[in-house]
């Protein structure tokens, strides 16, 4: 059940029905509605056989996080009953080393079931002990990184008293498996989510009219973008070789950069549509990271919800362990107080990115291309004194905009380079296609190279359909209007009843007319396979 299909459209509307109906006749109980339908959903998307990863993901941390609030109620009992501060000490010694082992415990089944389905069979191909990366048969659930970190999350909270841990198994297991945010993300937070779930909303239609539009959007995004380039992409990609020109692999990052982005914001404005028709606002996942002015500023723009949970449950307790307060303490001293504060952070950076490569998959080529994006960034802080005297030296403060303009597109260089490793799926191919675009770039030979990878009739300027230029085009306007501050939605809303219909049918027609030129199908959502 696609997110465009009728099936969806009939689905989401049968539930919004049932779920306000029973908001207004009962007052209450609408979240069972929700369990319902987002159990249904996954059994649609995903299949029964992996609803049990779900359940069982959401027992084991629900069960840990009553084990931890019961743990702390007994300490706390028995801390107040000790006769003196040294038994209080030892008491609280002991029930920091049970809280301990339950939460590793509870973090090793989460972790090693994730771990076992998407990894052990690439790594024992990597090893060369399987015949392939899928020999082992192994089915890996629909969005099961996403769900797991969101459970995760709520228990390392819980461990750590952000969020009081919930009694209700079936309410909890709404927070986990709520059907929006199963394909692939945002991950969201207990704290954020948890209430709105759980509380009553009602149907609100100029609510409404802005998840269409949101949802249309996405749609556009998706079909008329990344649907179309697919095909062109994988036709560039599939073909590497020593003598593919250097301007040919530069078209085909290029068009994987706008291709990537369109599918997972696409996918993600549709699923925070759906929420938000039902009045559930989930954290948002892209800022417009095209308009970053440095690497870091792109991953706070990017998949912003995996960052954050990157940056609160690895940075942070990583750059706040002891060795990595001995190493600040020690550069500091030794190298400086700018090394001192920076070292332990660069140490962190390179950790969360390799964490984040391997998220992807256990393949070198995603190894390779975390470890790129971590160590860019800590590069880059490490040398910020002197980027900041450059910076003056140039005058940059007296032309701001001229600067910011420079440093965008100096961004997205960096980032592009980094989709190398992230799209080039042999090692060996991406190492290639960087030595063709430093050493070979021949754009005497983009023409002839295309025509023989998309066929001598391909519409567009470089075989590039027409729809998705468009779009691509759509997506930028759009994009540098927000960057400035406006609500787009709330422009379009505001407008008479003929600029409302032209954007609806617009977004219609795009969508629509790219089935016309796609390429053998590109499938579904890119990020549902992680």
């Amino acid at each position: 059940m696609e997110l465009y299909s009728l099936n969806f459209v009939l689905f989401l509307a049968a539930l919004a029905v049932t779920y306000f109906g029973v908001g207004r006749i009962l007052g209450r109980g609408q979240w069972v509605v929700l369990l319902a339908g987002s159990l249904c959903f996954y059994c649609l998307m995903g299949g029964l056989p992996t609803l049990w990863l779900v359940i069982a993901t959401a027992a084991v941390t629900w069960a840990a996080g009553l084990a931890l609030a019961r743990l702390d109620a007994e300490c706390r009992d028995r801390r107040k009953a000790a006769p003196d501060r040294a038994a209080k000490k030892e008491i609280k010694a002991r029930f920091a080393r049970l809280r301990r082992v339950v939460l590793l415990a509870a973090l090793a089944c989460c972790l090693g079931a994730l771990g076992y389905l998407k990894y052990w069979n690439v790594i024992l191909w990597q090893a060369g002990a399987a015949p392939s990366p899928s020999s082992l048969g192994l089915v890996l659930p629909l969005g099961i990184s996403f769900y797991t970190f969101q459970a995760v999350g709520y228990l390392l909270d819980c461990y750590n008293g952000r969020v009081e841990a919930e009694r209700s198994l079936p309410r909890y297991l709404l927070f986990v498996s709520y059907f929006p945010q199963l394909i692939q993300g945002p991950i969201n937070r207990w704290a954020d989510l948890a209430p709105q779930l759980l509380g009553r909303n009602r149907a609100d239609w100029d609510r409404a009219r802005r998840a269409l539009l949101l949802f249309l959007f996405g749609a556009m995004k998706k079909y008329a973008v990344a649907n179309v380039l697919s095909g062109r992409i994988d036709a560039i990609f599939s073909s590497v070789d020593a003598g593919m020109p250097g301007s040919v692999v530069v078209l085909g990052i290029l068009l994987y950069s706008a291709q990537q982005y369109a599918d997972f914001s696409g996918g993600i404005d549709m699923v925070l549509a759906a929420s938000e028709l039902l009045g559930v606002r989930m954290a948002p996942n892209f800022k417009r990271p095209y308009f970053a002015v440095s690497l870091a500023d792109f991953w706070r723009r990017w998949h912003v919800s995996l960052g954050a949970w990157m940056r609160d449950y690895v940075f942070y307790p990583f750059a706040l362990t002891r060795p990595m307060k001995a190493l600040g303490r020690w550069s500091g001293e030794r190298l400086g107080r700018h090394l001192g504060r920076t070292l332990p952070a660069c140490c962190a950076n390179v950790l969360v990115f390799l964490i984040v490569g391997v998220w992807h998959g256990a393949e070198v080529h995603y190894v390779a291309w975390g470890l790129y994006n971590g160590l860019v960034i800590a590069a880059a802080d490490l040398f910020s004194p002197a980027f900041a005297r450059m910076r003056t030296t140039l005058g940059a403060d007296s032309h701001p905009r001229l600067w910011r303009v420079w440093a965008t597109l100096r961004t997205f260089l960096v980032v592009n380079l980094g989709w190398y490793f992230d799209r080039i799926y042999d090692f060996g191919d991406s190492l290639t296609c960087l030595r063709a675009t430093f050493l070979n770039f021949a754009p005497q030979l983009m023409k002839p190279t295309l025509a023989e990878l998309f066929g001598p009739k391909a519409a567009g300027p470089l075989g590039v359909s027409y729809i998705a230029i468009i779009g691509c085009v759509a997506i930028f306007a759009v994009s540098l209007v927000e960057e400035r501050g406006h609500d787009v939605r709330e422009l379009v809303l505001s407008r008479g009843l003929l600029v409302r219909t032209c954007a609806y049918v617009a977004l219609l027609f795009l969508t629509a007319s790219s089935y016309a030129f796609s390429i053998g199908g590109a499938g579904g959502f890119m990020y549902a396979n992680f």
